[in-house]
C-alpha cells in the first residue's frame, strides 16, 4: 500500500511541475503579447494624431483656396509658397500615416496578432480623411436667392 501511496506522490509531483512549466511558458506568451499590443496601441494613437493633423492642414489649404478665389478671383496657385507649404504637409503627413499602418502589420506578423485580438481603433484613412460640409455654410449670394 505504502510503495502504491508513494508512486502515487511521485506522479502528483511530477504533473505539477508539469503544469507550473506550462503556466510559465503560457503566462510569458501572455506579458509578451500585452507589450506588443500595448506598442500597436500605441502606434494607433500616434496615427490618430496624424488623421487629425492632416484634417487641420486640409482645413487651412481650403480656406487658402476660398480666400484666394472669393477675395482676388484666383484660382491657379502655380508660384504660391502657402499652397504648396500645406501640400506638402499634407503628403508628409499621409506617408507618415502609412509607415505607421505598415509598422502595425509588421508587429502583428511577426508576433502572429490577429485582427480579433485587437479593437480595431484606426480609422480607414478614406473615412477619416473625408470631409464633412455643414448645409449652413453656403455662399453669400446662395443666402441672397433663398430669402428673396
Amino acid at each position: 500500500m505504502s510503495k502504491l501511496w508513494d508512486d502515487l506522490k511521485d506522479n502528483m509531483k511530477e504533473w505539477g511541475n508539469a503544469a507550473v512549466e506550462k503556466a510559465e511558458e503560457v503566462s510569458k506568451v501572455a506579458v509578451a503579447k500585452t507589450e506588443e499590443l500595448t506598442k500597436i496601441s500605441k502606434i494607433k494613437l500616434d496615427i490618430h494624431q496624424l488623421q487629425r493633423d492632416s484634417r487641420r492642414e486640409k482645413e487651412a489649404l481650403g480656406k487658402l483656396v476660398y480666400e484666394q478665389a472669393k477675395d482676388d478671383n484666383m484660382v491657379n496657385f502655380t508660384g504660391n509658397s502657402e499652397f504648396f507649404i500645406h501640400v506638402e504637409k499634407i503628403s508628409i503627413i499621409s506617408k507618415d500615416i502609412s509607415e505607421k499602418k505598415n509598422e502595425i502589420n509588421r508587429i502583428k506578423a511577426e508576433y502572429n496578432i490577429q485582427d480579433t485580438d485587437l479593437s480595431d481603433t484606426i480609422e480607414d484613412e478614406s473615412v477619416a480623411d473625408e470631409e464633412i460640409i455643414p448645409s449652413e455654410l453656403e455662399t453669400p449670394e446662395g443666402s441672397e436667392e433663398q430669402s428673396e
